[in-house]
């Protein structure tokens, strides 16, 4: 099965890197394009998009050995599985009965300005009442529960460059 998938590893990586742009493209088309403002686990998820993407694109430029294709991918699914961990947060929110989903707080471009850093990464990790909202859905899955699934792929691809191994050529006389 995996021999009809069998491409060399730096594609593989080049195309989860094209997934991360595309999923951070589609999000600033939610943002500029649809006017649907990004709560803080919304941005949380974007920054471990990102952060997938960069693992993703240095594995591909950099076109490793077997040693590093096991690092990148194990690297690169860690990040992934990080964003997969904010966005069952973000779904457990939006699934959270009325009175029992936090308070909403102040907005992150005021935190950023007037609390310390941790204080706001502890806000972008927790979410508050707006990250609630489901402002959009697909088949059943909000916005988060999309990025849940993407981030899950990310990870799976990422992980099954561990089995994808190029084939080593015979040298003449062998």
């Amino acid at each position: 099965m995996f021999d009809l998938i069998k491409f060399n590893p730096r594609i593989w990586f080049f195309l989860l890197f094209i997934s991360c742009f595309l999923m951070l493209a589609t999000g600033a088309y939610f943002q500029f394009v649809e006017e649907l403002e990004p709560c803080p686990l919304c941005i949380s998820q974007r920054i471990a998009i990102l952060l997938s993407g960069i693992i993703f694109l240095i594995a591909a430029i950099h076109n490793p050995k077997q040693c590093g294709i096991k690092a990148y991918s194990i690297i690169g699914a860690i990040s992934a599985l990080i964003g997969a961990c904010i966005s069952i947060r973000h779904v457990w929110i939006q699934n959270l009965p009325a009175d029992e989903v936090p308070e909403c707080g102040p907005g992150l471009e005021y935190v950023f300005e007037n609390f310390p850093i941790l204080d706001t990464v502890k806000l972008m990790f927790n979410g508050s009442g707006e990250c609630a909202e489901i402002l959009w859905t697909f088949l059943g899955l909000s916005i988060p529960g999309w990025t849940l699934v993407a981030f899950l792929g990310l990870a799976t691809v990422s992980l099954l460059q561990q089995w994808n191994r190029t084939p080593l050529t015979i040298q003449e006389g062998e």
